[in-house]
């Protein structure tokens, strides 16, 4: 069943008739409804398009938390030979928000990264809708340092709206394993490339996406804080959550003009979780693309690379 967001409630007043009439067609109660159903799929088409041309940045926000987008498993399923998944930090526990392990990418050995939200009410609960604890850094810098050890290519996928910021979370030392993945992204050896899929938020996704090449989705959203939360602190409203999200530039096409990010990866009509085969084949082909770069690069040069990439941001304006 489709799930339709508040600003797209004419597209959905739409595609009921739609499916009423069709409903009607199966049951022999109406006749000649082809033309009619057609007329009202293009006037349908048409409004997504004029919708999804114009979404202010709390709208793109709504369309990066769609519950139906695809996430780190759909990704890995599609694009990922051979996945063997890795699990555990080796001092602790494991962590389920923060998933990786070893695969092949279009016949190339790889190590991917990545957070996952689950996708009905017990998985979100088993992630931990993506917001991970120590471990969960833990673990991606176990797997960071083995793929530099065998010099694999990283593949990083950000969806998370935050490290989880619970008191247990905090006492294993947050802060310290966010800084230690941090570090461990950029003394790799070997090139990684992370793809905001859904929402980047703050420190949690900077743990895994201080890469060569940093890409987003179309309708994906990163930065510093969410807005509800930034709403919290400056208004100390947070239904004032829309003017945070325009005040933050927190979109692709913000992102790129300020040079944050590399690269924006194109979504279906009405985002990803319409068609999540074409955004996901997409967003292979712009990873793809991305690692091609490095393949005449040494060590040295790749990590050289993406360190001045970073202190490069902001200096250009």
């Amino acid at each position: 069943m489709k799930s339709y967001l508040d600003f797209e409630k004419p597209v959905a007043e739409l595609q009921a008739k739609i499916a009423e009439l069709r409903a009607l067609g199966a049951a022999g109660e109406a006749v000649g409804i082809e033309e009619e159903v057609q007329r009202l799929e293009a006037k349908s088409e048409a409004a997504l398009k004029e919708l999804y041309a114009t979404l202010t940045p709390w709208q793109k926000t709504l369309v990066a938390r769609h519950p139906n987008r695809p996430h780190f498993v759909d990704y890995v399923s599609a694009l990922i030979e051979d996945f063997t998944p890795l699990a555990g930090d080796r001092a602790f526990a494991e962590d389920q928000a923060i998933m990786g392990g070893l695969g092949r990418f279009r016949g190339e050995p790889v190590m991917v990264v990545g957070h996952e939200k689950g996708a009905d009410t017990d998985s979100r609960l088993r992630h931990n809708f993506g917001m991970a604890r120590p471990e969960g850094y833990r673990k991606a810098i176990r797997l960071m340092e083995m793929a530099d050890r065998f010099q694999l290519p990283v593949i990083a996928l950000v969806d998370t709206a935050g490290a989880f910021p619970g008191v247990e979370a905090e006492e294993r030392g947050q802060a310290e394993a966010i800084a230690r993945s941090t570090e461990a992204c950029l003394n790799l050896t070997t090139p990684n490339v992370a793809v905001v899929i859904g929402e980047g938020g703050s420190g949690g996704a900077i743990a895994i996406a201080t890469a060569n090449t940093v890409l987003m989705l179309e309708h994906a959203i990163y930065s510093v804080i969410s807005p509800e939360g930034a709403a919290s602190i400056l208004w100390r409203d947070a239904a004032k959550a829309q003017d945070a999200a325009t005040n933050m530039k927190i979109t692709s096409a913000d992102l790129m003009k300020l040079g944050v990010i590399d690269g924006v990866v194109p979504e279906p009509l009405g985002g990803a979780h319409r068609a999540p085969e074409t955004a996901i084949g997409a967003t292979g082909d712009a990873i793809e693309k991305a690692l091609a770069r490095f393949a005449a690069m040494s060590a040295t040069e790749i990590r050289d690379d993406r360190r001045r990439k970073f202190l490069r941001i902001g200096r250009d304006l």
